[in-house]
């Protein structure tokens, strides 16, 4: 398990109690990305296998320093502002190893309200994520976010990706790929993951049964002094350069209208610059992200990642 970290100390706690009683073992690492709240201390203290960084590296290197110091052949990628209920690590370990050719799955992620010390009841929470989908220009969506759960839950079943919040990854997915894009620093570099292995051959799948509350962005809040711009910058950058290397040629005309209207919603939101210098970072991949994109179809079949499009 790996558990990236950054100005973390009001959450770890909780998170890392929460491990207790999940049917496995559970092989720990913490990744401190150079917090400045006492995190590291704490984690000392307290004896939790950790790996203290210098400075903030960002999710993806985090979490693949992490993955390189544990020897577990699944990894569970988790955020500090989850917490997870009893049993969930096992059930989604059984679904992992009774499908050879999944190469991750996800439980159903919960929306967590900030503020309460209980958690709330399961069945009436709202959805955080119930796995990833893409929309038909290639944006990628958690389902069922922010919508009340229904009824009835339904069983595993295959989705298009796993939400990078909560994930157990099969170590050769995350070896045959070199796990997550460091380039991405945050954001959508589960959805990239995602992607790849797709094209690659992997499946992923969805386990209601297994539960994680998730806070949601609380430690990039504390991070940062414009979050809010500063998400919008690498949002528009690292979904763009997915994009490249994936979707096909004739999609760029309902692409370019897309990101036109994000551009107008930006500026509405009085964070133009930010998302237009996201765009226009992307752009200055463009060689290496053709580069990426004719490797990956040379190595595989971006058919295979492009027929979920659109798909939920």
């Amino acid at each position: 398990m790996v558990i990236p970290s950054w100005n973390s100390l009001e959450l770890l706690p909780r998170c890392l109690a929460s491990l207790a009683d999940q049917g496995v073992e559970v092989e720990l690492m913490v990744v401190d990305n150079g917090s400045t709240d006492g995190s590291v201390e704490w984690l000392e203290r307290e004896g939790v296998p950790h790996l203290s960084l210098p400075r903030n590296v960002g999710f993806a290197a985090a979490v693949n320093l992490g993955a390189a110091r544990v020897g577990a052949e699944a990894i569970l990628a988790l955020n500090a502002d989850t917490v997870l209920e009893p049993g969930g690590i096992g059930r989604l370990l059984d679904e992992l190893e009774a499908d050879p050719a999944l190469g991750g799955v996800q439980p159903r992620i919960l929306q967590l309200e900030a503020g309460g010390t209980a958690l709330p009841d399961p069945a009436t929470a709202r959805l955080y994520s119930a796995g990833q989908a893409l929309t038909a220009d290639g944006r990628a969506i958690e389902l069922g976010a922010g919508q009340e759960q229904p009824p009835r839950l339904p069983g595993t079943h295959e989705v298009f990706g796993v939400c990078g919040a909560a994930c157990l990854l099969r170590r050769q997915l995350f070896a045959e790929l070199g796990g997550y894009d460091e380039s991405y620093f945050a954001f959508y570099e589960d959805v990239d993951l995602n992607v790849r292995a797709r094209i690659a051959g992997w499946r992923f799948a969805y386990v209601p049964e297994a539960v994680v509350w998730h806070l949601g962005n609380a430690s990039w809040q504390a991070g940062f002094e414009r979050p809010g711009a500063e998400n919008a910058r690498l949002v528009a950058r690292n979904r763009l350069a997915t994009q490249v290397k994936f979707m096909p040629a004739r999609s760029l005309p309902r692409i370019a209208a897309v990101e036109l209207g994000a551009l107008a919603r930006a500026a509405a939101q009085r964070r133009f610059l930010a998302t237009a210098g996201g765009k226009v970072a992307a752009l200055r991949w463009l060689p290496a992200l053709l580069r990426e994109r004719r490797r990956l179809r040379r190595e595989g079949d971006p058919g295979r990642a492009r027929r979920w499009l659109g798909a939920r």
